[in-house]
C-alpha cells in the first residue's frame, strides 16, 4: 500500500538520505511541519535530538531509541519524542510512518 496520489504530490523535503533510500512528502503551516516517510530500503537513523516530534507507523516497522530506551514499533503504534531527547533508529525497508514536528522548519522543502 502506498500513500494517496494527493499526498505523493506534496513536496519533497531536504533530508541527508539518499532518495532511493527514503521518500519524503509534506505539509507544512505556521506552526509546524507533517512529513510523510517511505522507506525503501533498511535505514540507520543515527541519534539526534531536535525540537519535540510525534508519529505513528503506517505500515512496516521501526526499532527507535529514545532516550536510551529501546523499543519496536509496528503499524498502529505511535511514538512521542519531547523537544531535546536524543533518539535514532533503525527503520526496516517498506516502512511508512507520519512524523509531526513542532518546528515548522525543520528541513528545507524542496521546490
Amino acid at each position: 500500500m502506498t500513500y494517496p496520489d494527493f499526498i505523493k504530490a506534496f513536496p519533497a523535503i531536504d533530508v541527508p538520505f539518499p532518495e532511493d533510500v527514503v521518500q519524503t512528502a509534506v505539509i507544512r503551516s505556521d506552526d509546524g511541519l507533517v512529513a510523510f516517510f517511505t522507506f525503501l530500503k533498511d535505514m540507520e537513523l543515527p541519534p539526534h535530538a531536535h525540537g519535540a516530534q510525534w508519529g505513528t507507523v503506517v505500515e512496516g516497522e521501526i526499532k527507535f531509541t529514545i532516550g536510551g530506551e529501546t523499543k519496536d514499533y509496528k503499524a498502529g503504534d505511535s511514538y512521542s519524542i519531547p523537544a531535546g531527547v536524543e533518539h535514532g533508529a533503525f527503520i526496516k525497508a517498506g516502512t511508512r510512518v507520519i512524523d509531526v514536528f513542532e518546528e515548522a522548519d525543520r528541513y528545507a522543502i524542496k521546490r
